[in-house]
């Protein structure tokens, strides 16, 4: 009877996580797919072309490492830089995508 119940539970558990799983992916998906229209510095870049296009920094944090990595932080995202060439672009918390309104200069 024991094993039955066990059987029960670990079928029920495993039942249920490929869902949670599912949908959390679907979520992460949609807003890579969204800030794929965005109009974000992208890898290669480099320092003079991101500010060029996309104007000052709010926030500009010394590089650190090794290789040095510096970050340019903007109203809505921040900017990671390999010595003068972007690695990454992040969307900041709570930022809502709208891919209406143009959200740079």
């Amino acid at each position: 009877m024991t094993r039955m119940v066990l059987t029960l539970i670990l079928i029920f558990s495993a039942g249920l996580a490929p869902v949670g799983i599912a949908q959390g992916d679907v979520l992460l998906i949609e807003e890579v797919r969204q800030s794929d229209r965005m109009n974000l510095p992208v890898n290669g870049m480099s320092m003079i072309e991101v500010r060029a296009r996309y104007g000052d920094p709010v926030d500009q944090r010394a590089a650190i490492g090794d290789p040095p990595i510096t970050q340019w932080d903007y109203d809505e995202w921040s900017v990671y830089f390999e010595y003068r060439t972007v690695l990454f672009t992040v969307l900041h918390k709570g930022v809502v995508i709208d891919t209406k309104k143009p959200m740079h200069r």
